[in-house]
């Protein structure tokens, strides 16, 4: 009976854990057009610094289009690295993004009509005289999205690429000397430079031949031919001409000062901890500790086969980084036909890994105990579950408060790995914030001071709950 209920609720808990999430799109609302976009790339896709509304070249283009076919636009924000993951695992419609052309993506996805040529730019320090042009590329290191036309023409002219997460990160740490170029959209780079006059950077040549930027879509999508018939009409009428003005006017604008822009982001930064990084904590945690007294308990079980597939799921978790956990339930499982939401796959994917970790500190802190507790217990007449109920867990969890909290506390810090799969939490935010000011300093600083703030109230907490659990423990 016991070793049934021990089995019973460890393959209840891991079955809703991992179907709580479950379930496709939402494809009721065909007159939605989902867009997949980055967010942080301007003048393309970026954030408004005074508003915080979505905006940029790709962002009004597709908006006039979506508009002349009658649908409404939903945006979903997505690093570059994953945007076309995410496309192809139905997280979006259509990528509008500064998409370039080449037959490898021919191949895969379909491309609409160009709307937009751009050259690529050769930037350097403006005290680097080393590199002329493309001849003197060769040997040097560029800062590049891997997956980029950009990477690949620094790669065939002789240069190293360092990986990086988009423009933005690759301007910083060209400014600090750690990469000696890199090669982007020049209307990218002349809207960085007329915005940064100061920024102590120049362009020095041009790389290859034009780049002509279309929309991507799943091969065979019946929405490519009505994105072409919008984007024709737009052209037609002057609309996608008018937006071009808008946004590739190389005047500089007025900036906020960094004291000016921190402050502006407390607040999105609080909505995001709020609504993101908290509730994401909360629930992973709890969850995970329920699977890890689950998984403990079947660790501790004197039937074989239980015990085992406890020891083979506390390896997997405990060997595997929890990134490769994320990507596994975000990305790779929608192949096998299921589709979790953003927020419900970092959910299980937290969970999952807080459970693998903290069933070892229960397991540990069970066994602690010691055996004449157990018997005690047995010769006043309590059974199994009683005596673990009402003697030993309450004894054990003064034990675990220590390695729990630190696991606690550093699930914290993890959830802002949840931003590589489209949540929306602290990290994320400021990223958000730095992509047009380029102050990441100043607001990544913001972003690890409200980490910070979070975990000293749970340090706080885990001194008074110690302090009320003392009272467990024999004196």
């Amino acid at each position: 009976m016991r070793r049934f209920h021990v089995s019973a609720v460890l393959a209840i808990l891991l079955g809703t854990a991992l179907l709580s999430g479950c379930g496709g799109p939402d494809d009721s609302d065909s007159n939605v057009l989902r867009v997949g976009t980055e967010g942080t790339y301007a003048p393309f896709s970026y954030h408004d610094p005074e508003t915080g509304d979505l905006t940029g070249y790709d962002v009004d283009v597709i908006k006039a289009i979506a508009e002349k076919l009658g649908r409404r636009v939903e945006f979903v924000e997505s690093p570059w690295r994953s945007i076309f993951q995410n496309l192809e695992t139905d997280r979006f419609d259509v990528v509008a993004n500064q998409v370039s052309v080449n037959d490898e993506r021919k191949a895969r996805y379909d491309l609409t009509d160009v709307y937009v040529q751009t050259d690529g730019v050769i930037v350097v320090r403006a005290d680097d005289d080393r590199i002329k042009g493309v001849a003197d590329l060769s040997g040097k290191t560029a800062g590049q999205t891997s997956t980029s036309n950009w990477a690949d023409s620094a790669r065939g002219a002789g240069a190293k690429v360092e990986d990086v997460d988009g423009f933005t990160e690759a301007v910083q740490i060209l400014k600090d000397g750690r990469i000696d170029f890199i090669i982007n959209d020049n209307l990218a780079v002349l809207n960085y430079l007329a915005q940064h006059p100061d920024s102590g950077l120049k362009t020095v040549g041009v790389v290859g031949e034009q780049s002509s930027q279309a929309f991507a879509l799943r091969k065979n999508s019946p929405l490519t031919a009505d994105i072409n018939k919008g984007l024709e009409d737009i052209r037609a009428d002057g609309t996608l001409e008018e937006i071009g003005d808008k946004y590739f006017n190389p005047e500089p604008k007025q900036t906020r000062s960094t004291l000016q822009l921190v402050k502006d982001t407390l607040w999105p930064l609080a909505k995001s901890a709020l609504k993101g990084t908290i509730p994401l904590t909360a629930i992973s945690f709890v969850l995970g500790l329920v699977i890890a007294l689950a998984v403990a308990l079947a660790r501790l079980s004197p039937i074989k086969p239980l015990s085992w597939l406890a020891r083979v799921y506390i390896s997997l978790i405990r060997g595997t980084p929890l990134l490769v956990q994320l990507f596994i339930i975000f990305f790779a499982l929608p192949q096998a036909g299921i589709t979790i939401d953003p927020f419900p796959a970092a959910v299980i994917a937290f969970s999952l890994n807080v459970g693998g970790y903290a069933a070892e500190i229960i397991r540990a802190a069970i066994l602690s105990i010691p055996r004449g507790q157990w018997e005690a217990a047995e010769t006043i007449g309590m059974d199994y579950r009683t005596s673990l109920r009402r003697i030993i867990l309450p004894q054990a969890l003064r034990t675990a408060v220590p390695p729990l909290s630190n696991t606690l506390i550093s699930l914290v810090k993890d959830t802002s790995l949840a931003s590589t799969i489209l949540v929306t939490e602290i990290l994320r935010t400021a990223q958000i914030a730095a992509a047009p000011s380029f102050e990441f300093f100043a607001l990544y600083g913001t972003a690890a001071l409200y980490y910070w703030v979070i975990c000293l109230v749970l340090s706080f907490g885990q001194g008074k709950l110690e302090h009320r659990l003392d009272r467990y423990i024999a004196k």
